[in-house]
């Protein structure tokens, strides 16, 4: 599964979609909003087709360069509190070294080339993030 969401996911279920007999390794990572010195909220915004595109085009990459079996990733937007779910990467292989540098991989490559933008909520006014898709909260 590749998706771009307003809604919140369930974790369990994508895991469970991915886990296989074959795999000795569920590696997830699971980007929330955080407080980061007065952050109320944060909305994300994307250009959501070509987001789709892109994170598909890097799940593909993930599987040329690493010897995994699947991967998910499931990103959110809209406008979000401290402490909601933004991001999750759940990369299933044999064994968790390769889950784990593919499931970074992953990480950095999205927060390198998909286009969602992050703005900062903040009591004493808003603030787009400037630099990376999604910067470090995600």
């Amino acid at each position: 599964m590749i998706s771009v969401t307003r809604e919140n996911f369930d974790i369990n279920a994508v895991i469970d979609q991915i886990r296989r007999p074959d795999m000795g390794a569920l590696v997830t990572f699971l980007g929330v909003v955080r407080d980061d010195g007065g952050i109320e909220e944060m909305e994300l915004e994307a250009y959501e087709e070509v987001a789709v595109k892109e994170l598909e085009a890097i799940r593909d990459e993930a599987f040329r360069k690493f010897p995994i079996g699947a991967v998910e990733i499931v990103h959110r937007i809209g406008r979000l509190r401290v402490g909601e779910n933004i991001l999750l990467i759940v990369v299933g292989a044999g064994h968790r070294k390769e889950a784990f540098d593919a499931c970074e991989y992953i990480l950095e490559r999205i927060k390198q080339s998909v286009p969602i933008w992050k703005k900062e909520i903040r009591s004493e006014g808003e603030r787009w993030v400037p630099g990376e898709s999604t910067g470090d909260d995600a």
